[in-house]
């Protein structure tokens, strides 16, 4: 030991353990490599250049920007008064459709006209609430005319409408609108705007006797009287329909009939194939008309 610590001092004051500090060195040079810290990673939508793959960062969209939460406020207000118009308008339109679809009640009688004035007539509805009970009638739509010719003045038989409709629907596998809607849409009309004494009740009162005489006067143009149709007069019969042989119901089947007052003829009322002849006399005519009253 002292021979040792003496060949120590000897040699100039070395350290005594040279090999295990050469030791230490070594271990630390074969460590492995310290792993670095790991880098921050780009904010999403921006690309690192400095990557060998920087087009595979993954960027996504910003959550803002997206709908109304990306307009500057004046819009955001303006799509907000929008869309709550919008729904108002639809609230008030359901509403409207369900009273006049639904059965009469305290809010129909009380604002019945308020109603009608926001459904007819671009939202008319055709059909109610609670399905009613099933027509039990039988409704044919009559007209006859008075004709003026060379052998004077007379009155035609009078002519079933309805019956020349039906002859166009029986057997047809693909009828027309105007043969099933036309006349019997038309009659309902006149009928649901005149009161029991044929007296309108309302604006729509006048408008169905126009559209009532212009049908008339449709189908009696495609006739040849012999003369000029200065007037026409149409009239309604009115049959229920006969019980099954298995009921015990006992029901008249004999026809009601619901006569109007005589029209004149108009050159409105002239179907627009007429022709300028054919209004020239409905003029000349109602104007003798005029004449003899």
């Amino acid at each position: 030991m002292d021979s040792d610590h003496g060949r120590s001092s000897a040699d100039g004051g070395k350290d005594a353990w040279p090999q295990a500090s050469n030791r230490s060195t070594e271990a630390q040079d074969t460590a492995p490599e310290a792993i670095p810290p790991p880098m921050p990673h780009p904010p999403y939508g921006t690309v690192d250049v400095s990557e060998p793959h920087a087009e595979l960062v993954a960027t996504e969209p910003s959550a803002t920007g997206r709908g109304i939460a990306g307009l500057s406020f004046p819009y955001q207000v303006a799509a907000a008064l929008a869309l709550s118009l919008i729904g108002l308008l639809a609230c008030t339109q359901v509403a409207m459709v369900f009273l006049h679809v639904a059965p009469s009640n305290t809010l129909t009688k009380q604002h019945g006209k308020t109603i009608d004035r926001w459904i007819y007539p671009e939202f008319e509805q055709n059909w109610k609430l609670f399905a009613p009970n099933p027509l039990q009638q039988n409704i044919a739509v009559h007209v006859r005319a008075e004709v003026v010719g060379e052998d004077g003045r007379r009155t035609t038989r009078w002519m079933n409408l309805t019956h020349e409709d039906g002859k166009g629907v029986r057997g047809n596998l693909f009828p027309s609108h105007v043969d099933q809607n036309e006349l019997r849409r038309g009659w309902d009309f006149y009928v649901n705007s005149h009161d029991s004494d044929n007296r309108p009740n309302g604006l729509r009162g006048e408008l169905s006797e126009r559209y009532v005489r212009r049908i008339a006067m449709l189908r009696l143009s495609g006739r040849d009287y012999g003369g000029t149709i200065e007037r026409i007069q149409l009239r309604s019969a009115t049959s229920s329909v006969a019980p099954p042989p298995w009921s015990s119901e006992r029901i008249s089947t004999r026809p009601v009939h619901r006569v109007l007052p005589w029209w004149t003829v108009t050159p409105d009322d002239l179907p627009e194939n007429a022709g300028g002849q054919g209004r020239d006399a409905g003029r000349n005519a109602a104007h003798r008309v005029e004449a003899d009253q």
